[in-house]
């Protein structure tokens, strides 16, 4: 119970259900995920260690805001981890590994091939998806500190990929493209196209969710 809402409450914080700084009160989500306040503390608490929330005292906690500043040095951080992340599951990755990508992309392909308003409907899915799309591609690499960190930037960037998303809809063809060729890449082994690639496509992310902050 404690994981899933730990994962329940940061999706519903990066599909931006709860905004940025809002009051995150103990009675109404109780109710909401019909759990206990000691299991909501101690999530909300982990929650805070991922800087997804933040706690004050005599105030309680809240969604963590965001920032120009925040997303320009998030973005850096994740470029620089999911460029090696990726060159060092090229070297090592095995049939397997290259079987899970192309089956995670079919997969977050179903709902981008969708009309744009039953995109939006099946945004969680989508979030859940693209994430499980983009570890396919780093799944192989052999650093566990250097998985582990680009993660944590991943899960950071998830609440102003939602930005992005508020722009105009021709945003979302370009990126749907982008994974296949992404992903093409990655399969043909080819490291330095496959880290150009994910480098723009992850900036181009960025510059749109600048253009709504």
């Amino acid at each position: 119970m404690g994981q899933d809402l730990v994962s329940r409450l940061r999706a519903d914080i990066v599909s931006h259900i709860f905004m940025p700084e809002a009051k995150l009160k103990f009675a109404d989500l109780t109710k909401r995920y019909d759990v206990g306040i000691g299991t909501l503390r101690e999530a909300l608490s982990q929650l805070v260690s991922e800087g997804f929330v933040t706690l004050e005292a005599g105030k309680g906690f809240k969604v963590a805001q965001v920032s120009r500043e925040e997303l320009i040095e998030v973005t850096d951080h994740f470029v620089d981890l999911e460029k090696r992340a990726i060159a060092d599951a090229i070297a090592h990755g095995d049939d397997d590994w290259e079987s899970h990508i192309v089956a995670a992309h079919h997969r977050l392909s179903i709902i981008e091939n969708l009309p744009w308003a039953q995109r939006m409907e099946r945004h969680g899915e989508w979030v859940q998806r693209h994430r499980e799309f983009h570890e396919s591609l780093v799944a192989a690499c052999q650093g566990r500190w250097l998985f582990r960190l680009r993660s944590m930037m991943f899960d950071q960037l998830d609440r102003y990929r939602f930005l992005s998303k508020m722009s105009l809809d021709g945003q979302g063809k370009k990126k749907f493209e982008e994974h296949r060729l992404i992903m093409q890449a990655v399969l043909d082994r080819d490291v330095a196209k496959a880290t150009e690639m994910i480098e723009e496509h992850i900036r181009g992310t960025t510059e749109a969710g600048l253009k709504v902050l």
